[in-house]
């Protein structure tokens, strides 16, 4: 006589990778809102989040993934930089017939580059797998970032699996579906990263606690290597990647923090090798648009261009 073992408890341990959307809340005009969705989990870091507001319109809408900033140190998918109210990004985004899919990412003191693009990727394959319950069409994301996620915003837009290999995809969260993106709104990101690393940081903040070199936090290890890492971080390298989505860097002509010239040199890049690029200067604009009147005309031009090329 044989016997057969017991089937193992499903305790739910170890949890899986990434969790499946809870249904979302409702607002009295229809907005459908997923928040705090774990799109990618890896021991020993906190979960990562997304969240997802989608318009009240029929049939599935094309989607914006949006890339906060803060020096790949600090920052939170829900609030842009101070100079962009949180009603006028969403509100732009979702009048246009849009969903707005809202990320989070690893400071760089969790873990160095490319930690972030893959949870960048993470997100949009995440988004991608639960198109159908969001409402979303696959077919039609976009990458819109600010500072740090604007840099994130064009390697996400750049850097693909098949040409540029997995270390720089990732393997976190849904592991099978395509992380690309069909057009890349870029504010005063970091494009060449190789030029700044011999330019001051930041001044510290009078009685407040010292800040880390960005640059350096971001790329991690030592001296030994550091311009290779620069290299593999900045998105100029990929610039001549075939097939590059359309883009729309929009940079203050005095910031302080990123030059403008930044943008001048991915723009120049991107036209080179063919891509759709245009630069867009902000006269008087420091770093986040400080001192320009322009932001919500810039969040308007943002929201257009994206519209425009991802319901085309």
């Amino acid at each position: 006589m044989t016997s057969t073992a017991p089937a193992p408890l499903d305790t739910g341990w170890p949890p899986p990778p990434f969790l499946a959307p809870a249904p979302p809340v409702v607002d009295a005009d229809g907005v459908r809102h997923f928040d705090g969705l774990t799109y990618a989990r890896t021991p020993g870091y906190r979960p990562r989040l997304l969240d997802v507001h989608v318009p009240a319109t029929e049939g599935a809408v094309a989607a914006v993934v949006w890339i906060h900033g803060g020096g790949w140190l600090e920052g939170d998918r829900r609030y842009p930089p101070p100079t962009v109210p949180v009603e006028l990004l969403h509100g732009a985004v979702l009048g246009a017939g849009l969903a707005l899919v809202c990320v989070d990412y690893r400071h760089s003191l969790e873990a160095p580059f490319p930690a972030q693009l893959h949870d960048v990727k993470a997100a949009i394959r995440y988004v991608r797998r639960h198109a159908g319950l969001f409402g979303v069409d696959p077919e039609r994301i976009g990458a819109w970032g600010e500072s740090a996620g604007g840099h994130l915003a064009a390697l996400a837009g750049l850097v693909r699996a098949d040409t540029d290999g997995a270390a720089l995809e990732g393997r976190d969260g849904v592991p099978d579906e395509d992380s690309g993106v069909r057009a890349v709104v870029d504010w005063y990101g970091v494009s060449e990263i190789e030029s700044l690393l011999a330019q001051p940081t930041l001044p510290p903040v009078p009685g407040g606690p010292p800040y880390p070199d960005p640059l350096a936090t971001l790329l991690g290890g030592g001296e030994e290597g550091r311009r290779e890492r620069a290299r593999v971080a900045s998105p100029v390298t990929y610039a001549g990647a075939a097939a590059a989505p359309p883009f729309l860097l929009i940079h203050g002509r005095e910031d302080r923090v990123v030059p403008f010239s930044q943008s001048e040199v991915l723009a120049q890049a991107l036209a080179r090798a063919g891509t759709d690029a245009t630069v867009r200067a902000v006269e008087g604009a420091d770093h986040i648009f400080l001192g320009s009147a322009e932001v919500p005309a810039i969040v308007a031009e943002s929201v257009d261009f994206l519209r425009r090329h991802l319901t085309a």
